[in-house]
């Protein structure tokens, strides 16, 4: 039986992939729960386009990646914290600090979650990171943090 998958399914593929399992499987389990709809020319039509349309989007993000990437690198990012007289932070730099600074930076939104810091800032100083932008485009930046006034 061939399908189409909606959901991504372990062992088996992604959302769009076509696949062939068994009769039994398709029809009591993945169609059933909505991981899959039956193949036909006209679905295969319209996953057809829907995967032309993501390699467009790929293609155009990474160009994007790519710029984003040139802008955090070059530059050194200044966060600003509340620090006590021997320079330790009031708290800590967070991955959503750096993700506004960079946001800025960079000039598109930037996600918490794309940041990788190298250990805990907890003091003022410098510092090294990574954020990864697009599948396989990573900026390394450079943080800066200074004692507000």
């Amino acid at each position: 039986m061939k399908i189409i998958l909606t959901h991504e399914v372990e062992n088996l593929g992604q959302p769009g992939d076509v696949v062939e399992v068994k009769d039994g499987y398709g029809r009591n389990y993945l169609i059933p729960r909505g991981y899959a709809t039956a193949w036909t020319k006209g679905a295969q039509r319209q996953i057809d386009q829907i995967n032309e349309a993501r390699r467009r989007r790929a293609t155009e993000n990474i160009e994007s990646a790519r710029e984003s990437r040139e802008a955090l690198e070059a530059s050194t990012m200044t966060i600003t914290k509340t620090a006590g007289t021997n320079g330790r932070l009031f708290g800590a730099v967070t991955t959503q600090d750096v993700a506004e600074a960079a946001s800025e930076l960079a000039g598109k939104k930037i996600d918490r979650r794309q940041i990788h810091l190298n250990g805990t800032i907890k003091s003022v100083g410098e510092y090294t990171g990574s954020i990864k932008l697009a599948e396989e485009i990573t900026a390394n930046i450079k943080i800066e943090v200074v004692a507000a006034k």
